[in-house]
């Protein structure tokens, strides 16, 4: 496609829908067009009519009959063809339209209304594209919908048992052995987890006992570094009074910062 002696780039040839009486075919995709720009010699020729010009506008007319088929006012230098207007309560009301334009495309256009907003927009012909109700993932959406950014993981122990991050959560059911709190350890370093199911809070310190004694009587070595939240049932005078007799060294998670604490939980 040449215009004003530049080259512009075609991207594909098709077909606008053909839903109502005219026939669009051969339709350039021109994406870095500002205008959609329609030739009369090749519209005329595919939809055996005429087009009447004058101060107000264009008339298309049957090329047999001479009805008026389409009546399209312009107050623009360009004259303006709408396929959804109609020349006379007798004009049937066409549907063909330029569908060079993507849902996606209106989504960003319109601020990235949601999906029931641009179907509807559609239905009710304010906006033409190509597929109104395909499925797209907008990136722009989905940043927006984020409360925090994202968050990188600076912890990496350098062998087993260096580090091990620690949870407790609550389960909505109890158990039938009547266990509802359930205690997860993770290594940093191989990633292994262990779960203990606990009937109590208070049995979460008693338990993180158990596993370090298991810990140096199965492998020889000791845990170093402890990664948990604030939780009374880790941050207590007890817990503390052990860690520092045996030069564990605790570490907190920073408040609303629960990443810390489960970056390494869902590795």
């Amino acid at each position: 496609m040449v215009a004003n002696g530049s080259c512009l780039p075609v991207r594909s040839v098709g077909a606008a829908s053909p839903h109502g009486s005219f026939r669009l075919p051969d339709v350039l995709v021109a994406p870095s067009m500002v205008h959609n720009l329609l030739s009369i010699r090749r519209f005329t020729a595919n939809n055996s009519c005429s087009v009447e010009f004058d101060s107000s506008g264009l008339t298309v007319k049957d090329l047999a009959s001479r009805r008026p088929l389409l009546r399209c006012d312009s107050t623009s230098p360009l004259y303006t063809l709408h396929f959804l207007a109609s020349a006379s309560p007798s004009s049937p009301v066409l549907s063909a339209a330029f569908a060079t334009t993507t849902s996606t495309t209106w989504h960003r256009r319109l601020g990235h209304p949601g999906r029931d907003a641009l179907v509807q927009l559609s239905r009710s012909s304010d906006i033409r594209c190509t597929r109104a109700h395909d499925e797209h993932l907008c990136h722009a959406c989905q940043l927006d919908r984020h409360v925090h950014l994202p968050f990188h993981s600076c912890s990496h122990a350098a062998r087993i048992f260096d580090l091990v991050h620690c949870d407790l959560w609550t389960s909505l059911v109890i158990s039938i052995s009547r266990y509802k709190y359930y205690l997860e350890v993770v290594d940093d370093y191989s990633h292994y987890s262990w779960t203990f199911p606990l009937r109590a809070k208070s049995d979460a310190f008693p338990a993180l006992l158990h596993f370090f004694a298991w810990v140096s009587t199965q492998f020889s070595l000791t845990v170093k570094v402890v990664q948990c939240d604030n939780g009374r049932e880790f941050d207590n005078s007890t817990s503390r009074a052990f860690f520092l007799s045996h030069g564990v060294q605790l570490r907190m998670s920073c408040p609303y910062t629960s990443s810390q604490k489960t970056a390494r939980l869902s590795a």
